[in-house]
């Protein structure tokens, strides 16, 4: 049986409605991940070209000599993810359960920093953690720190800055799950005669676990690969996978050896967040 014209523009439809979202995909996922691919597996240098000749050994001169910057920039990411989920969990259930007419207010307190400069808003943590600033002079007066300690140029400063410039992508999803939980579930326990801990810990906090776990993500994959902060906030002691690639495309101009730290770190960041979904089955959450 024929398809009448109205029938074959029907089956024609979705494809087109994809189109837009294929081609976007193409030319700015696709197309630059095949060239870094194919980049990291050139050999030359920047005066004489680059040539493709299937060079592997690029993956292991970078694992071999730049293996401690990976390690240190895993473990900054997952520092910061967990500072982020202590502090925006008691937040966000804070603006959803407690703040009442104030929420709305609240939220856009929380997403006013992202209307800001990334790098605006990484300085300015140079000033509030400085040498003779409030922080450290607190710190020191109430003797953590000696007096010959400081902050900026240490993990901590680091750690502080990715905490800070990615706490709103872990709030707002742990917000909506907070959000969208059915109020008389909660009343339900506490009917059943569970405490208010009881209560959170059997209902609350299992059925906003989607949102802890797209939080976690939103915030450790891009902390991985960032650059600004340990550039800014640290030194040489504590720069991350990031800025050795930086320095290596804008410095050293060893494109492929750029080419293949930036490989690795996003098989790495893929391998870790599929591991850790699959173990916390996270998978069947989202």
């Amino acid at each position: 049986m024929a398809l009448t014209a109205a029938e074959k523009r029907r089956n024609w439809t979705p494809y087109l409605l994809l189109a837009p979202m294929l081609l976007w995909l193409l030319m700015f996922f696709l197309a630059p991940m095949v060239t870094l691919l194919m980049g990291s597996l050139q050999s030359g240098s920047f005066t004489e070209g680059f040539n493709f000749t299937f060079e592997v050994s690029n993956y292991v001169n970078a694992i071999v000599a730049y293996w401690p910057w990976f390690l240190r920039s895993i473990g900054y990411a997952l520092v910061a993810t967990l500072c982020a989920l202590l502090i925006a969990y008691p937040l966000a259930y804070m603006i959803v359960f407690k703040a009442g007419r104030w929420k709305y207010i609240l939220l856009v307190l929380v997403v006013a920093p992202l209307f800001a400069s990334f790098l605006v808003r990484t300085l300015a943590w140079t000033t509030i953690l400085a040498d003779e600033g409030v922080v450290v002079g607190t710190l020191r007066s109430l003797h953590i720190l000696s007096p010959d300690q400081w902050l900026l140029a240490t993990p901590v400063s680091v750690i502080a800055g990715l905490t800070y410039n990615f706490l709103p992508f872990m709030t707002l999803p742990i917000y909506v799950s907070l959000d969208r939980i059915d109020k008389r579930l909660i009343e339900a326990a506490t009917d059943l005669y569970a405490s208010g801990f009881r209560a959170f810990r059997r209902v609350t906090l299992p059925l906003s676990l989607p949102g802890i776990v797209s939080g976690m993500l939103l915030v450790f994959i891009p902390a991985a690969g960032d650059f600004v902060n340990a550039q800014l906030l640290g030194s040489v002691e504590t720069q991350m996978i990031g800025n050795v690639i930086e320095s290596q495309y804008l410095r050293a101009l060893d494109y492929p050896m750029a080419s293949a730290l930036s490989v690795i770190l996003i098989v790495l960041i893929i391998g870790l967040v599929t591991f850790s979904m699959r173990r916390s089955r996270a998978d069947e959450l989202l």
